[in-house]
């Protein structure tokens, strides 16, 4: 039977359409987003404490922002090289790229500044974005035909997968579902499942081409066996540790540690096969090399912590260990590739491509040297002029590279032919040399990450070297505001350790002025520090808002420095501040403020209207602390309080003699905070303790007495979360209340500017001399909002004195009260033939008092103490003429 055979021209039917070329430039041109990131990182590093949860963001801006971004970019054109298919849509990249980077600010947002749905939000978009990343990588492997690195392509489908993870968690976290010991449980699974899985795992992929390629060896034969065990162990092994973590199960998590371990293991073996035939004789071989063994380290140290602590430590006796990661593994990988893939990306030819790679090689057993040897200087338990060293050290190796880098890039021409292969993955040469403007940006990153690094890390310059002459461990507690010891002496030259352990109800950390500082103690914490030999005075404070100027400092003395042994003045603390810290701390002067200036555009007025008791006997109301909001505390003065559901005064609570309560208190803030009732009759030692953010409780009373009642936060010291806002008022009317025309509230506070918390502040609030008075929280708000009234009309005006500190006479210009109730009892009634000129009120002290406007006009309500009249404690009715029958 004869059989027709035909021959075609053109490229054989049975291969892929290749790659478009374009898509390399496409993604190296993404990469000015990883830049950017880089230089948010410098960013949040030079801020420092300025920024809420300053390590946090650090962290984060770099491995979600930064890292993420590279890994998303570059695992999805690996996938469309290594498989030789045709990559998806650029529009589909984009939109992905697009979330993702949408999702990461909306996390940073949320968590640093609020609110917390803004991070919840962007953590369930993160996942989506991820898995949608995953599917397509999925999509692209069952579309290609069958090849030798389709392997390394479920290495990023479980990355991904693991971030995802991590998102969700990290969303829970944010959404603040979880407290106490389960939140730092979840923490350390958080970390994990994105360290190891979501960097770890794409880093591992990798290698198997990455490897052999920098070697210039072939692929081991037992590569796609190595890579197929190496996941089945690695991955299942992490979903086992972080289900362990999670339920704190200590030696489930170890196990899921072992496996994941073993599959790094696995993933050695061909890596080994490789080096044997051929030892590493590059700079870009000896850096891979040596950041698979930080790796390995890394993850040794991490299965010691978690076999040695209890599962909601793990996160915090990590986090020490953070530069073995970020620079002896990550930065280590960046440099290693970017030393091999540099003089491919540039072009020019064989002869101007060895030219490259000799530059770029110049020196690197020095700079492979000082980069390695700086790792462990960051991580162990030296003093800190080594430390400072071992930043040097690394610093100077990465300064090193990006100058030759940019040497490279700055003598580069237009190539007359394509670059020598030399990355299965790097396909495109052309469009890789058509985007050199983007080599500037990955060049311009290495430079912004090297800085990042050690600005966040120093602190500064430290303390000249001093030899040490001696040893003393020293326990140091926190608790009740203060630290003790508050003063350590010892001799100069004495390495002191300090076992500090918080010992009180809310958190805590400790933070030297040379730099050293714990991690946030929860309750029952402890953490060591171990400083370099003592030299000169070095002052210690909690960094949490407010509690240094509250007292919670200490020093370290050296014996017979006349400087150093006097203990600190006050009861702060605080000694060697210049004139103008002690001038800003100093009383304000009684009408500094301009309160007839306008209010800024877009203020509104506290409501003060007073609406009726709801029905019913039992109410329900939910209040979340909140010391992130930034309030008009006077015309055009804004600054930051310290809130209840974002109002200052808070919402207002109103019922009858009788009435149950059940509140839900939620921390939705950035520190510990409590609340207290003055209208309910309990022990405090349960609803009113402090809990921690992302905490809650219910807290349940029964109004027994009539009355206008002050709540407030618990938290100490009182006295600074009450004068930044944390306050309102419960009013529970007296039986057979009369109705009134209308009904008002004045819960009337102090008013100290400055940073919530700081000591210019404090120190104000310590003397009781307050910047100015408010009226329902802003000082002469309602001289520019009048409250209105009617001739004739009866008013009831209810009043709560919330202080701290002052107490207040509230008055009303031209209309005498007839009725006065304060503190649960009538002083005056309607029928009597006396009257009233003020209602007095002690500081934590409410009532009401009624009258009658007698004819149409502009009525000034004041505090007659008259300084805080003067000073804001004033409003104004406008009382209009009544309708006309």
């Amino acid at each position: 039977m004869p059989v027709d055979i035909r021959i075609e021209s053109g490229r054989p039917i049975d291969l892929p359409p290749p790659p478009r070329r374009a898509r390399a430039s496409w993604h190296l041109r993404a990469n000015a987003i990883v830049v950017a990131w880089l230089a948010l990182t410098v960013v949040a590093a030079l801020a420092g404490d300025v920024l809420p949860a300053p390590s946090w963001l650090l962290i984060h801006v770099f491995l979600l922002g930064a890292v993420s971004t590279a890994v998303l970019i570059w695992s999805e054109h690996f996938t469309v090289a290594l498989l030789r298919v045709r990559g998806p849509s650029e529009r589909g990249s984009l939109t992905r790229l697009t979330l993702l980077n949408t999702a990461a600010v909306a996390v940073l947002a949320g968590v640093a500044y609020g609110p917390w749905h803004l991070a919840a939000a962007g953590a369930a978009l993160l996942t989506g974005v991820v898995l949608w990343h995953a599917a397509v990588l999925v999509r692209l492997v069952r579309g290609a035909l069958p090849g030798r690195f389709g392997h390394v392509i479920g290495w990023y489908v479980t990355a991904a997968c693991a971030l995802a993870a991590g998102g969700v968690l990290g969303g829970l976290m944010a959404a603040r579902t979880v407290q106490g010991t389960l939140h730092e449980r979840m923490s350390a699974a958080h970390s994990q499942v994105n360290v190891f899985g979501w960097i770890g795992l794409t880093v591992l992929g990798t290698l198997f081409t990455l490897w052999p390629t920098v070697l210039r060896t072939r692929m081991s034969d037992r590569t796609r066996r190595a890579s197929r065990v190496g996941l089945w162990l690695a991955a299942p092994g992490l979903a086992v540790a972080v289900a362990g973590l999670l339920a704190g199960w200590r030696w489930v998590a170890l196990a899921g540690l072992a496996a994941y371990a073993a599959g790094g293991l696995a993933v050695l073996v061909p890596l080994g096969d490789a080096l044997r035939r051929r030892r590493p004789h590059t700079g870009a071989a000896w850096m891979l090399g040596a950041a698979i063994v930080w790796f390995e380290v890394a993850l040794a140290a991490d299965l010691v912590v978690v076999t040695t602590r209890p599962a909601h430590q793990v996160a915090a006796a990590l986090a020490p260990l953070l530069p073995l990661v970020l620079v002896g593994f990550v930065a280590q990988v960046l440099l290693g590739s970017l030393l091999h893939l540099l003089p491919a990306v540039l072009g020019g030819g064989p002869a101007r491509f060895k030219q490259n790679a000799a530059l770029l090689e110049r020196g690197w057993p020095a700079r492979l040297v000082a980069l390695n040897v700086g790792v462990p200087l960051l991580v162990l338990p030296v003093p800190r002029p080594v430390v400072l060293l071992g930043w040097a050290s690394v610093l100077a190796a990465a300064l090193a590279f990006v100058a030759l880098a940019a040497t490279a890039l700055t003598r580069t021409r237009p190539p007359a032919a394509s670059p020598p292969a030399a990355f299965p993955a790097a396909g495109g040469g052309a469009g890789w040399r058509r985007s050199l403007p983007a080599l500037a940006g990955v060049v311009a990153g290495c430079l912004l990450t090297a800085a990042a690094v050690v600005v966040a890390t120093s602190g500064g310059s430290g303390p000249a070297a001093v030899t040490a002459t001696g040893s003393r461990t020293v326990e140091v507690t926190l608790s009740g505001m203060r630290i003790r010891p508050a003063v350590i002496e010892a001799p100069v030259g004495t390495v002191l350790t300090l076992r500090v352990t918080n010992a009180d109800a809310q958190r805590h950390d400790l933070r030297l002025a040379t730099g050293e500082r714990t991690p946030m103690l929860a309750p029952g914490q402890s953490a060591t520090l171990r400083l370099a030999p003592l030299g000169g005075p070095v002052d210690g404070w909690c960094t949490v808002a407010g509690h240094r100027a509250a007292g919670m400092t200490m020093r370290l003395a050296p014996t017979g420095s006349s400087a150093a042994a006097s203990r600190p003045r006050d009861a702060t603390g605080h000694t060697g501040h210049t004139t103008t810290e002690a001038a800003s701390a100093a009383p304000a002067v009684p009408g500094a403020l301009d309160l007839a200036a306008p209010m800024s555009s877009g203020w509104r007025p506290h409501d003060a209207t007073l609406r009726p008791a709801p029905g019913g006997t039992e109410h329900h109301v939910e209040i979340r602390a909140d010391d992130r909001l930034v309030q008009e505390v006077a015309p055009g003065v804004r600054q930051r309080v310290w809130t209840f559901n974002g109002t200052m005064p808070g919402p207002v609570l109103r019922g009858k003699v009788g009435d149950v309560f059940v509140v839900t208190f939620v921390n939705a803030a950035t520190m510990g905070h409590g609340i207290d009732f003055h209208a309910g009759a309990t022990a405090p030692d349960g609803p009113m303790r402090t809990i921690q953010p992302g905490e809650r409780l219910t807290y349940r009373f029964r109004a027994d007495y009539a009355g206008a009642w002050l709540y407030h936060c618990s938290t100490m010291p009182m006295t600074q979360h009450i004068a930044n806002g944390m306050y309102g008022a419960v009013v529970i009317d007296p039986p057979d209340l009369p109705e009134v025309d209308r009904e008002y509230l004045l819960v009337q506070g102090e008013l100290y500017l400055g940073e919530p918390g700081g000591e210019a502040q404090v120190a104000k609030i310590r003397q009781g001399a307050p910047d100015g008075w408010m009226f329902n929280g802003t000082a002469a708000g309602y001289d520019h909002a009048p409250l209105p009234a009617t001739a004739g009309e009866r008013v009831r005006i209810w009043a709560v004195a919330a202080g701290p500190s002052s107490g207040t006479s509230l008055h009303v210009v031209g209309a005498p009260f007839d009725t006065v109730y304060k503190e649960g009892a009538y002083r005056l009634r309607t029928a009597d033939a006396g009257g009233a000129q003020a209602l007095d009120l002690a500081p934590a002290q409410g009532g009401f008092a009624e009258l009658v406007f007698p004819e149409a006009g502009t009525y000034p309500i004041v505090d007659h103490t008259m300084r805080q009249a003067e000073a804001g404690a004033h409003g104004l009715f406008k009382v209009g003429a009544p309708p006309e029958d």
